[in-house]
């Protein structure tokens, strides 16, 4: 996830501009190899084994290599072996910028020592993305948001960031939030997390960008917005909020629930509470999502 953070760290410091991150972005895209390939590459496991691991990805909240792990179809050496051939992604990202004459090598190299130092990033992190290193990328991301954030609201947004990158794809930026009032809506979807932590989130996006992120979501090939293109978007919500309502009886042990996905048919959606507007951009197109708190755990 130190790429994705690393666009908006870049932009929070007026290094770039968002049309400069969103060209380096298109570029890196095309030169990332994923640990599934480079396993079924290495001859360490077959694509249905890698399959299986997708596919279990759905009913948990965990990383690839923590269920090939768990699985049995890698060890932890072979893990971190393959983790370890990949250049960190944030890096290439920088060498791209720097490639495309954005920055110079004397900016480059103060940028990665200022944020590997804001971020607290040992070497091990910059290959294996631990948890701790994880929370600090998230409360270094918030305080440049402006953006007041409980623990369940870090980890739903964590989860978000999470399968995104696995279900979509990480060639994205997220950017700062903002409050948000009322918005003017395309290609909206809704729901409701119900309870003690109650909120409801959108995500929201003009038609080619959502038929892009439902080919990419379903692993199929859409040429127009339709029934089907809409049922992605609700089914990645629901998806989301489920592993979330999960999370939160293993974790904290409060039970929550989700009402069904919705489609939000009004041009522009007014918010009653608080709500905070987070737009992702992705190398196809930006994702509007809209998380507005009903009511919250005061100790969490």
């Amino acid at each position: 996830m130190y790429t994705q953070f690393f666009g908006n760290y870049l932009l929070s410091k007026g290094y770039i501009t968002k049309e400069q991150l969103f060209a380096a972005m298109k570029k890196k895209s095309n030169k990332h190899v994923k640990l599934g390939t480079l396993a079924i590459h290495s001859g360490l496991m077959t694509a249905s084994e890698v399959d299986n691991v997708i596919i279990e990805q759905t009913h948990q909240d965990k990383k690839f290599g923590e269920l090939t792990i768990e699985m049995g179809y890698l060890t932890n050496e072979q893990v971190k072996n393959l983790l370890n051939v990949q250049s960190p992604d944030f890096l290439l990202l920088g060498q791209i910028l720097l490639d495309d004459g954005v920055i110079n090598n004397s900016t480059l190299e103060n940028v990665i020592t200022d944020y590997r130092s804001e971020n607290e990033m040992m070497d091990l992190d910059i290959t294996i993305e631990n948890k701790e290193s994880v929370e600090r990328l998230f409360d270094n991301f918030f305080v440049i948001s402006e953006t007041p954030v409980t623990k369940l609201g870090k980890m739903y947004m964590e989860l978000l960031f999470n399968n995104l990158i696995r279900f979509v794809g990480e060639d994205f930026s997220p950017l700062s939030s903002d409050p948000c009032k009322e918005f003017p809506t395309d290609c909206c979807v809704c729901q409701d997390v119900l309870g003690e932590y109650s909120i409801s989130t959108y995500i929201s996006m003009d038609h080619d960008t959502a038929i892009k992120f439902a080919s990419r979501y379903v692993n199929d090939s859409f040429t127009e917005y339709d029934e089907y293109v809409q049922a992605s978007l609700e089914d990645f919500l629901n998806l989301n909020n489920g592993l979330f309502i999960v999370n939160c009886s293993n974790d904290y042990g409060r039970e929550l629930s989700i009402s069904a996905p919705r489609h939000v048919d009004d041009g522009l959606v007014s918010f009653k509470d608080k709500a905070y507007h987070f737009q992702i951009l992705y190398t196809f197109g930006t994702l509007h999502f809209i998380v507005e708190v009903h009511k919250l755990i005061e100790e969490y």
